[in-house]
């Protein structure tokens, strides 16, 4: 077989599931036909119907296991999340995202995403527990700043939507990297780490008083003001975006 016909045959098994899921013929916690069964019914080699299980784990579509017990074999458990996070940040490891890019990606889903909670709210413990980290006085500017990504991670986890709560766990590592880098061209990092600490309890204040306009221009500002800052794109400000 071709290496071109291979490629296909193990597309053939991804589609053949896809097919079932979206039939509502598999559900989460239904455990797939072997590998022997799969290849029979479609006309593929076992290698390929392997290859496609493969890429359905990394996906976070099933969960594998050797052996003859109730957990053995395939069985659909549907973590997105884990799978959808997985392949952004490969991409952005290959720079497959400009900054630029990254930067709107936030600005859209974390202004959405502190304006629901300021509507609907939410589990808020966590965030507060960041920001009172952040208040350490001996934290380098590595250790803040991941805490900061910590944070805006937690507003996307009380949020509870996993869609976006896997987009930016997927951005999570390519945040950190444009913030540490950035923050290199400030003058008075200690001055900035104030100012960033003050913004982030201001987005909280806004949520908890339920305030969803603020909520949403407060983490805009706080998010387009740093990257401003840093010059990552000369001559755009905070208002600009």
């Amino acid at each position: 077989m071709s290496e071109e016909a291979a490629t296909r045959a193990w597309q053939v098994v991804l589609e053949h599931i896809e097919r079932r899921l979206i039939a509502g013929e598999l559900v989460p916690g239904d455990r797939l036909p072997g590998e022997r069964a799969l290849s029979a019914e479609l006309g593929v080699g076992r290698s390929s119907v392997r290859e496609a299980l493969r890429v359905l784990e990394v996906m976070g579509l099933i969960r594998t296991a050797t052996g003859s017990g109730p957990s053995a074999g395939a069985i659909i458990v549907a973590t997105p999340e884990g799978g959808m996070s997985a392949l952004m940040r490969l991409q952005v490891a290959a720079r497959g995202f400009p900054v630029r890019d990254i930067v709107r990606t936030r600005l859209i889903v974390e202004s959405a995403v502190a304006a629901e909670l300021a509507h609907t709210g939410g589990d808020l413990a966590e965030a507060r527990a960041l920001l009172d980290a952040m208040d350490a006085p001996d934290l380098d500017t590595a250790d803040f700043l991941a805490l900061d990504t910590a944070f805006h991670l937690a507003l996307a986890n009380a949020h509870g939507n996993q869609v976006l709560l896997a987009t930016m766990a997927g951005l999570r590592s390519s945040i950190e990297s444009y913030a540490h880098d950035g923050a290199g061209r400030l003058a008075d990092w200690d001055a900035t780490a104030a100012t960033l600490r003050a913004e982030h309890r201001a987005i909280l204040d806004a949520i908890v008083a339920g305030d969803d306009a603020a909520a949403a221009r407060t983490v805009r500002d706080h998010i387009s003001g740093y990257y401003a800052a840093i010059s990552l794109d000369p001559g755009k400000d905070a208002a600009a975006w």
